[in-house]
Formats: structure tokens, sequence, C-alpha cells
């Protein structure tokens, strides 16, 4: 099977209402999509949404890099083109993701084969920061059916505690509690908080420290009263095999986006079991075709609350026909959805770029 076109678009897609991470506040998704071709009009696609801190990659790098990558690969069988694309991923982890799983969804990967409707639970994430809008805002999520509620620290360890303290009381054990630090905290912070936390109805803390302070992971580990989870920390196997072996964690989340591609991500998934450590999924900086790919392989892999929540952020999608959520869980229509029109993601896009076996066009 060759690849015999690429058809890259970068969007700046608005969101809803800001999204406020101890990292910084989003208001848009950076997006790059890669959509590829064989010569009969299959179609493959994959996203990357450059958020600099999940990655050292910014918008500006991933958009050029992507266009390398099309130009490289464009024209060339598809087994050909992987490894092209694969030796991309350790400087630009999420962007070459996108160009893999676009290949890999052309191949036919079967973690993308949903034969039947299938909904996948998700999280929900609480935003505000008053009490009463809060208990509000938790009482619609747990009318809505979500039994996860995700809490962003990372801020102030004493004012985040207090905030902990009132979601536990006004929830009363009704969900779990899964908090998450974004890298926020210094060690010192992390274990000031640790030791306040009370641990009740808390299914794990994520990521409180810097990404590359792996001390500070171990010292947190070793005094929380919390299971901890890595994410941003976790990059490949060597990274999840560095988490087991440090006893780390004993969560560790992964992102199709930074994975290098579903084949990665399956075997990312199996690893973390492997070393006896519980894998959780999901990317809630995402459009609706990242957040539709991850869903596909929780189906199979994942048995907690995914976290591919990032298309209900998002004023719009690049999906034709936007994903359903019912009772805390989005729905996978059988079968590959559909993109929106050329002419409507052009619309949407503030550049694209179209690459053949005769180069760019």
């Amino acid at each position: 099977m060759a690849i015999a076109t690429i058809i890259l678009y970068r969007f700046s897609l608005p969101l809803i209402q800001p999204y406020k991470l101890a990292l910084g506040t989003v208001e848009v998704f950076d997006t790059v999509l890669c959509l590829v071709r064989d010569e009969d009009g299959n179609e493959g696609f994959g996203e990357a949404t450059i958020m600099t801190g999940y990655t050292a990659e910014t918008i500006d790098d991933s958009w050029a890099i992507a266009c390398g990558i099309g130009e490289r690969i464009a024209g060339l069988q598809a087994a050909d083109g992987k490894p092209a694309i694969q030796t991309a991923h350790a400087a630009a982890p999420f962007t070459s993701s996108a160009m893999m799983t676009a290949v890999e969804m052309l191949d036919g990967h079967s973690l993308l084969d949903v034969p039947a409707s299938t909904a996948v639970p998700l999280l929900a994430i609480v935003n505000a920061s008053d009490e009463d809008a809060i208990a509000s805002e938790i009482d619609a999520r747990l009318a809505e059916g979500y039994g996860t509620l995700k809490v962003k620290v990372g801020f102030d360890a004493g004012k985040d505690q207090a905030r902990v303290r009132f979601i536990q009381n006004h929830l009363q054990g009704r969900a779990l509690i899964r908090l998450d630090g974004n890298q926020g905290y210094d060690v010192d912070d992390t274990i000031r908080f640790c030791a306040g936390l009370d641990p009740t109805g808390i299914e794990l803390f994520e990521q409180p420290c810097p990404a590359d302070d792996w001390r500070a992971a171990v010292a947190v580990a070793g005094v929380a009263t919390v299971p901890m989870m890595l994410d941003e920390s976790i990059y490949g196997p060597d990274d999840i095999d560095r988490a087991a072996e440090l006893g780390a964690a004993s969560y560790i989340k992964l992102k199709l986006m930074k994975a290098g591609g579903l084949g990665a991500l399956a075997d990312g998934i199996q690893r973390i079991r492997d070393h006896g450590m519980t894998p959780v999924l999901g990317n809630g900086v995402a459009s609706d075709t990242g957040c539709w790919m991850e869903a596909c392989a929780a189906r199979s892999l994942i048995d907690n609350a995914g976290e591919m929540n990032g298309f209900l952020k998002a004023q719009t999608g690049l999906l034709e026909t936007p994903l359903a959520v019912e009772n805390g869980a989005v729905t996978l229509p059988p079968g590959i959805p559909r993109l929106k029109s050329a002419d409507a993601l052009s619309a949407l896009a503030v550049d694209s770029a179209r690459f053949g076996a005769q180069g760019r066009s």
C-alpha cells in the first residue's frame, strides 16, 4: 500500500471556556491534523495538539516537522514510511505520533475496529474555584453519570488542600477523585500537600513535580498516603521501566499523542501491567479526532475512567458527526467516523499543505 497523498492542516480551535492548569491557562487548541490517502482513496488521520510543557515542541516546530515528514514519505509504501516517521519521535513525539497513527489507520490497525456501538467511561473535570460553584458543578456532573472527577491542583498547596477537602465533604463518596498537579509543585510543596491530605475517596495523585525530577517523584511516592501517577515524565518504554524500578508510581498515564502510534501505545500499556502498575489513558488537550482514537484503544485496553475528554472543551471539532456523551461515557459508533469536508476543514484551518509523490503542491 503506497502513501499517495498527505494533506496537513493547522488549526487554532477556540475553547468553550479557558482550561486552567498549573502549566498555564489554555484558551485554544493548537492542532496539526495529518490526513493520508492511498491510490484507491482510502484514508487515515492523526492529530497533534501541541501544549508546550506536555512536550518540548511548539506549534511552529510541529508544523515544520510535519511538513518535512510529509514531503519525505509521500509516495512510499506504508511499511517504508513508518521507520521514517519513527526517527522523529525522540525530538517531536506529538508530531511523529500524529503522522504514525494516520498511516496505521490507513493500514487498518485493529484497535480502531469498532464492530458495534460501545460506551467508554470518561472522567469529568471540576473547574470551579468558589464553594457554591464547586458544589453546583459536582452535582451536575454526578447527575450526568460521571463516577470519577478530576481536580486540578499544583497552584498553592494550602489553598489546594482546602479546595480538595471541600470537594471530598460535598461528594461524600459518590465519585472517585483523581488529583492532577501538572508539575506545579516542588518536592517540599508536594510533601506538605500530601501530609494534609485525607486519602478518602482519592483514586490517585498525578504528576505534582516537574517531569524530569525523578528524585522528587521517588521522595513523594515514599510518603504519600494515596497512589501516585506519572504522566509528563513518561515518553516511552525506558521511562515506564524507570518508574517501576525506582518505585516512583503505581499508576502510569499514557497519551496516544506522544506514544509513537497505536502499536506503541498498546505495547506501553502491556509493559505497565507487566511491571505490576496500572495504566491510565487519555488526553484532555486534544480535539475529537485524537479523543476518538484514544477511546477506541481504551475500549479494549483500559479498565478505569478515560481522560480523553478534550473534545468536550473545544467549540468545534474536526469530525463530521460530533462524538456523543451519555451517562458519563463517550459512545463510539461502529466503523470509522468521517472528517468534515475538505472545504470545511480548509475554512477552519490557519494553514494547510499537500504532498504527493512529486513533492509539495
